[in-house]
């Protein structure tokens, strides 16, 4: 498993490239490797049966085979012009007859294409609520399939004479779907390390935030510019960066490399710059170029996890999100006041270096498309038959920049303008987003100095920097909390709910969500009337309420971004995106309006303001729940 891990990384691509490929070949590179009879031109003296193929292909050990996971998906559908939901539910192919029909328990029949079944990065080729309840059945089968022996997958032929270059095998080890256990862990814990340091890298600039003022004569809200910006930044770069690990020429990992590549130098300069336009500009820069993990890692957890598993994995990946800005001023709220301003922006570099090692050396190609896209070559290369495609590259080379800019850039805009579900999610979890990161204005307010206003009761709890780190921490606590909730409904109500009557309503999603809603405006009424009142309440309580909120906005998030693509399976990664760029700007605009806001109103009615925006939102996610239906009757953008 470590030379696959290595081969497929970027160093493993780089040391391929400087060698011409004699270095860590893979299974068609390898002399006496004998490629399936059904991709050589008709030459009945080359052709050898799949059934060999699958005995020489490099294949787990026999300790690696029972550690192999049970969710096998496969590659993309079989024609470039035929719907894509036709196809995944009618297309009859060559493996599905040279599948034995067997039934399972429910008497279901378990010959499927399995080629075909869909994987949460496929999803925005899914029309129809039908395709995507046959995707979520297909799900099903592949798991149902997993006590079945190996068997063969012969590609699909189309009519122009092309040769759809397929998995060899129902268990093809090549397949994201098929790795082991451990490989899938080394992937999905790079992808949420990855994520850890961006989002720690906002936030661990603020215990030098008044340094930053005396050195550089600014005001707070001018020097808040380097925590915004750098928030703006991560919200603009997915819009640029995640259509191009769409793309099947390019896949995940160059836009992830190239991209923390950059971060890091920007990170070294920002760490050294002694100019305060400078160190804004750079930071906006960081974010930028920081962001692709924030956007497409779900996308690589979702290439290797089929839709009943990805939701668990993906709960993770959105904890270590969320924790990230809280473990920021931990981090430098304790060494900054003993060093200097720069210390913070030096620990991003400690911090990012080691997994931009790790990545580099370890992080293999997850898009299954990409992944077969570059077997096709070295099939053709192989065999000199040029009608060997896969179809991504097919789909590739229909594929406009047109197209590209509508889907990614117009569409979200286009669909929050004319849909009011959406628009009403977006600001909504943008709402939740800007306050959360209003607490970096507030807290200090709460817990340190006061509200250095003539007469206000705030009076402040005294703490340091450091200290106010540790509060944060409470942010992580309601996470702990949030997580395991979240995991129980998945598993007792989510997951048997769809194996047992199907997808339902997508409204039924939103239900945890019904009763997490009413957290948000909870926590945040007992953070600020206690918070106001400090230090006359011990502190415990206003953190209580951060808590609670956490909760809160957690469990919110998740329904939300499960809803989002079981609506509109088609434009989700549109929709995903644009949600991300609209809290992220709408968080920026919190960390300056907020400071102004709590000095005029004070902590307690400042906080309420906010809590009273969040019951509005309470209403529209009961709305939504009841009316949802009709919605989507009318949405020109639902999948019905």
């Amino acid at each position: 498993m470590a030379q696959e891990i290595l081969r497929d990384s970027t160093l493993g691509l780089l040391i391929r490239f400087a060698t011409g490929g004699r270095v860590l070949k893979y299974p068609e590179e390898v002399e006496g490797f004998q490629i399936p009879s059904a991709y050589h031109h008709g030459d009945e003296k080359r052709q050898q049966t799949v059934d060999s193929t699958a005995s020489t292909q490099a294949a787990p050990t026999p300790a690696e085979e029972k550690d192999v996971d049970v969710e096998k998906d496969a590659a993309p559908a079989t024609h470039p012009p035929l719907d894509r939901g036709s196809t995944l539910r009618n297309t009859q192919t060559a493996p599905d007859r040279e599948f034995s029909d067997s039934e399972d328990g429910d008497g279901h029949s378990i010959s499927h294409n399995l080629s075909q079944i869909t994987s949460r990065a496929q999803m925005s080729q899914v029309n129809t609520r039908a395709d995507l309840e046959q995707a979520y059945t297909n799900a099903s089968y592949q798991e149902q399939i997993k006590t079945q022996p190996s068997r063969p997958i012969a590609p699909t032929r189309t009519a122009d004479g092309t040769i759809l270059v397929d998995w060899y095998t129902t268990d093809d080890p090549e397949n994201p779907q098929n790795w082991t256990h451990r490989k899938k862990a080394l992937v999905v814990l790079q992808i949420y390390f990855y994520t850890l340091a961006v989002y720690i890298g906002s936030a661990i600039i603020t215990p030098s935030q008044p340094y930053i003022e005396e050195i550089f004569h600014v005001t707070p809200e001018v020097a808040s510019l380097g925590l915004s910006m750098y928030v703006l930044g991560y919200g603009i770069g997915p819009m640029i960066f995640s259509p191009m690990s769409e793309m099947p020429i390019i896949g995940r990992n160059p836009p992830y490399m190239v991209t923390f590549t950059i971060f890091l130098a920007i990170s070294i300069g920002v760490s050294c710059v002694n100019n305060f336009p400078a160190l804004i500009v750079l930071r906006f820069l960081q974010g930028f170029f920081g962001s692709p993990c924030l956007a497409t890692g779900g996308a690589s957890i979702g290439d290797i996890y089929n839709l009943f598993r990805l939701p668990y994995y993906l709960t993770g990946w959105a904890a270590f999100a969320t924790a990230g800005p809280a473990l920021g001023p931990l981090i430098s709220g304790f060494s900054v006041p003993y060093t200097n301003w720069h210390w913070s922006l030096w620990e991003i570099v400690w911090l990012a270096a080691p997994v931009y090692v790790a990545l580099f050396t370890m992080l293999p190609e997850t898009s299954a498309d990409t992944i077969l896209l570059r077997r096709a070559a070295r099939l053709r290369h192989a065999t000199g038959n040029p009608n060997l495609k896969s179809q991504s590259e097919i789909n590739q080379s229909q594929l406009t920049l047109g197209e590209i800019v509508v889907s990614n850039l117009w569409r979200p805009v286009q669909i929050n303008a004319l849909d009011p579900a959406v628009l009403f999610t977006s600001i909504y979890i943008a709402l939740m987003y800007a306050i959360f990161y209003s607490f970096f204005e507030v807290f200090p307010f709460v817990y340190a100095v006061g509200l250095p206003r003539a007469g206000s009761v705030t009076k402040g709890y005294g703490l340091n920097a450091g200290e106010i780190g540790l509060i944060f921490l409470s942010i992580s606590v309601g996470v702990s909390i949030a997580i395991p909730i979240y995991l129980w409904y998945l598993k007792y109500k989510f997951e048997p709910q769809i194996r047992a009557r199907g997808l339902g309503a997508p409204e039924e999603r939103l239900v945890p969500g019904l009763y997490a809603c009413f957290l948000v405006p909870v926590g945040l009424f007992v953070f600020g009337w206690t918070g106001f009142n400090s230090p006359k309440i011990h502190w415990i309580v206003p953190t209580l309420g951060i808590v609670i909120f956490t909760v809160g906005i957690f469990i919110l998030f998740q329904v939300v971004f499960i809803y989002i693509p079981l609506t509109y399976p088609q434009y989700a990664a549109s929709l995903f995106a644009g949600n991300d760029f609209a809290r992220s700007s709408i968080a920026c605009g919190a960390i300056h309006f907020s400071r102004p806001m709590f000095l005029n109103l004070g902590v307690g009615p400042g906080v309420s303001l906010l809590a009273g925006l969040t019951f509005g939102g309470c209403a529209g996610i009961w709305g939504l729940w009841y009316f949802g239906a009709t919605l989507r009757a009318r949405s020109r953008f639902a999948a019905k």
